[in-house]
């Protein structure tokens, strides 16, 4: 069933008179209408294949909520005389590709970007101020939120949900006595706490379903160029996964599986070469959110080291793919600032 944006969001022409958009909100809008093209792109494909009626069910909500943010984000833009982004259309992606994921994916994969998209809307909310997008993200949080449990409702339905692991109750409230419990390199290490594990299974579940879209990435991508990039997300993503899983290990505790068997044998591009990096761009990106927010709740050292490293390698591997987008002419350029130098530079005195 389609889930409708109330009508109370639909930007009114009065509303958008009142306010000019703040750089926050040009951002932030500018973002989600980019993001939310490239999904609408990516769920069509998967519409064209699945096969269970129950995830088909779940991928028609998710192209129908990603339809209507970008219908509604252009519609802000209209009244406000804002140039509507290209984002990304048709030409990017070919829905009659053979198969490149099985009908399970589908579900992790929602997950997945499902998570990325509540970590987008949430962070937009104290930053806008005009009442129409105040308004829209926050309804995009709710609706967001409320797929992201139908997600996870079918995944345990299905068998396929990856809970964290469990760990014993307290015995009794206590407090910290000793500077040891922050140690993880040298003396004595204690067990992982709460916060710890949820942030080290999170972000095992993220490279988890990161590898297999990066795998089946590099099978269908058209460039040596894009084709080596991808490889080296896979080696980055494992690398990660691995070294999340050992510290989990070490303690007795389960991790996530990976999902490469989910990926078929298909070396047909579904997706332009410029939409697979973006989204692998887009994706690594919010990894570096993250691992940043997983950092501030790890009072481990050897556990906060591991993420402070892995932020450094994430970042430099999203900007490689960011000048392979830039050299190709594929990166579309975001609201900024006024360039003062620029504009200093071109008005030439009058010499008469």
């Amino acid at each position: 069933m389609e889930t409708m944006l109330p009508e109370t969001l639909r930007p009114k022409q009065s509303d958008s008179k009142k306010e000019k958009l703040t750089s926050a909100e040009q951002g932030k809008l500018w973002v989600t209408y980019v993001g939310n093209t490239m999904s609408i792109c990516v769920l069509s494909y998967m519409l064209n294949h699945v096969e269970d009626a129950e995830i088909k069910a779940v991928l028609e909500d998710a192209i129908s909520l990603s339809k209507q943010f970008v219908q509604t984000i252009k519609d802000i833009f209209v009244q406000d005389n804002f140039p509507v982004p290209k984002g990304f259309t048709a030409q990017d992606v070919n829905v009659n590709a053979p198969r490149l994921f099985e009908d399970d994916f589908y579900l992790q994969y929602l997950k997945y970007v499902g998570k990325a998209g509540i970590s987008l809307y949430s962070i937009a909310i104290p930053l806008v101020s005009r009442p129409d997008v105040r308004s829209f993200f926050t309804q995009l949080i709710d609706l967001t939120v409320k797929f992201l449990n139908q997600v996870n409702q079918l995944l345990e339905k299905k068998g396929l949900i990856t809970k964290p692991p469990y760990i014993p109750y307290p015995t009794k409230v206590d407090t910290i006595t000793k500077h040891s419990y922050l140690n993880g390199f040298f003396g004595p290490v204690r067990p992982l706490q709460a916060l710890e594990i949820t942030h080290l299974h999170d972000n095992l579940e993220n490279n988890a379903t990161s590898r297999a879209v990066l795998i089946a990435f590099s099978q269908v991508a058209q460039s040596a160029q894009a084709k080596a990039y991808f490889r080296r997300g896979i080696e980055l993503a494992s690398k990660h996964y691995d070294a999340f899983r050992e510290i989990m290990q070490t303690e007795g505790l389960t991790s996530p599986p990976i999902f490469d068997s989910l990926v078929t044998t298909s070396t047909t591009a579904p997706f332009s070469d410029r939409l697979m990096l973006f989204h692998k761009l887009d994706m690594y990106a919010v990894r570096i959110r993250a691992y940043g927010n997983a950092m501030s709740m790890s009072p481990r050292h050897d556990v906060a080291e591991k993420y402070a490293r892995f932020i450094v390698e994430v970042g430099n591997y999203v900007e490689d793919g960011a000048n392979i987008l830039i050299q190709h002419g594929w990166m579309e350029q975001p609201p900024q600032a006024v360039d003062r130098n620029e504009l200093t530079a071109n008005n030439k005195p009058n010499n008469q």
